[in-house]
């Protein structure tokens, strides 16, 4: 017998998904979207190089371009909860391949997903504080990924001019219609060899700083 909440997520996940999808595709097509530093990626991309973009959980509205900007399946790591389910099945319908895992649940299987996945297609994405922060702390497996796939890691940095902020341990936000967004993909890093945990999260923290750095600057750019 089919239970109320198994109807519910049956909705979610197909009827749901494809409104939501649709929905996105109209609404990002009244953003203005300034793009810089593709170049870089693009050319080290077609040396057969490998590249983890990676962003906050804060500003993952983002990753909706990703895809269509580099005309690759970039792979990414979801939730094994019931959101990551619905989640999941909305990137896919964007272009992404989801790879269904975390730091608190499945998450070395995933992983291992992820790695097969970024040697295959070269690109994947990395919510470097999800799925439920601390916020703007970057978690390990952002150098192990990059380190086990010989990928370089370089931040997606993703700023809007006028963006509405949620109430949720992120501060989510989300683009305003007709909004100005600026998508910059930053400084390049390749993982040198690190021989010890006090090198690897030197390593760790240097990375972090960048990306915060480069969030803030982002950030500034509306105030010139």
């Amino acid at each position: 017998m089919i239970t109320a909440k198994e109807t519910k997520y049956f909705f979610l996940n197909t009827v749901l998904t494809s409104i939501i999808f649709y929905f996105l595709e109209l609404y990002t097509k009244t953003l203005r979207v300034q793009f810089e530093g593709t170049e870089k990626i693009q050319t080290h991309l077609e040396n057969e190089g490998r590249v983890i973009i990676t962003s906050w959980h804060q500003r993952f509205f983002g990753g909706f371009y990703l895809p269509q900007i580099f005309k690759r399946l970039p792979c990414i790591m979801i939730s094994q909860s019931r959101d990551g389910d619905f989640i999941s099945k909305i990137v896919q319908r964007i272009g992404w391949i989801p790879v269904r895992g975390s730091s608190s649940r499945g998450g070395s299987a995933a992983l291992r997903v992820m790695v097969q996945g970024v040697i295959k297609n070269q690109i994947g994405g990395h919510i470097v504080d999800g799925p439920k922060g601390p916020p703007c702390i970057i978690k390990p497996g952002l150098i192990s990924l990059a380190w086990r796939t010989g990928a370089v890691i370089c931040p997606g940095i993703v700023s809007y001019e006028n963006a509405w902020t949620m109430n949720s341990w992120d501060h989510f936000m989300v683009p305003k219609p007709f909004s100005k967004v600026l998508f910059r993909f930053g400084k390049i890093s390749s993982v040198p060899e690190l021989k010890s945990d006090d090198q690897f999260e030197s390593f760790r923290k240097e990375v972090e700083d960048d990306m915060i750095k480069e969030y803030k600057a982002a950030d500034n750019y509306w105030n010139r």
